[in-house]
């Protein structure tokens, strides 16, 4: 049975916190759209919509999307409609000269809430690598849990000061940015230039077709 507990709510607001002032780190406006489902009291929405609120959110709204589809989130769109009409200036957290180093550790540091990071003998060597291939001026796209704020998964709300261990980097070149994988991460494989969901199809009647 699901019962009302304001205080849970408000333990995990400070995960969305922390998401509202990485944000606004890049001079944007943030709207917090809140997921009403039935069991959600009105003390519990409320209790979030003041949090964002207080955090710097330019607005929270709840929405019933989940349940009722577009028509549950109309007054949601109008409030991000507004808020992208809204003047902003976006700006960047590092410059694309800074050392690589300097980049991993600023996100590290300023998104993540980390404090010291740390970086394997392998990752520098590749580094020195970039760097003579003329690669170090590529932007950063870390690659890490996303269970939490941090590498570790169990790390949860917002966790501050923690080690952040960068276990291997990566280039991609032709889509123009270096990743850095922190903590033990898989990374995806690439799909082929026919994936197979193109096979995929289902005929009038409902019968499935190059699924197997």
């Amino acid at each position: 049975i699901e019962r009302e507990d304001v205080d849970a709510v408000l333990r995990g607001c400070v995960n969305l916190e922390k998401h509202i002032e990485n944000t606004r780190l890049f001079g944007l406006p943030v709207v917090v759209a809140i997921n009403k489902f039935p069991s959600d009291t009105g003390k519990e929405i409320e209790a979030i919509r003041q949090r964002a609120l207080e955090a710097g959110a330019l607005a929270a709204v709840a929405h019933e999307g989940v349940v009722r589809g577009g028509d549950g989130a109309t007054e949601l769109a109008k409030v991000v409609a507004e808020a992208c009409d809204r003047p902003s200036t976006m700006k960047y957290l590092y410059e694309l000269d800074q050392p690589i180093e300097d980049k991993i550790r600023i996100i590290a540091q300023k998104v993540y809430g980390a404090g010291e990071v740390e970086l394997a003998p392998k990752v520098k060597k590749k580094i020195e690598f970039f760097n003579a291939c003329g690669l170090s001026g590529l932007p950063i796209c870390m690659a890490k849990t996303p269970a939490s704020l941090s590498h570790d998964p169990s790390l949860r709300g917002r966790p501050e000061g923690f080690k952040f261990p960068v276990t291997d980097i990566r280039a991609a070149a032709g889509a123009g940015f270096i990743y850095p994988l922190a903590g033990e991460i898989m990374t995806m494989p690439g799909l082929p230039s026919i994936p197979a969901a193109i096979g995929v199809d289902v005929d009038d009647e409902g019968t499935i077709t190059g699924l197997f």
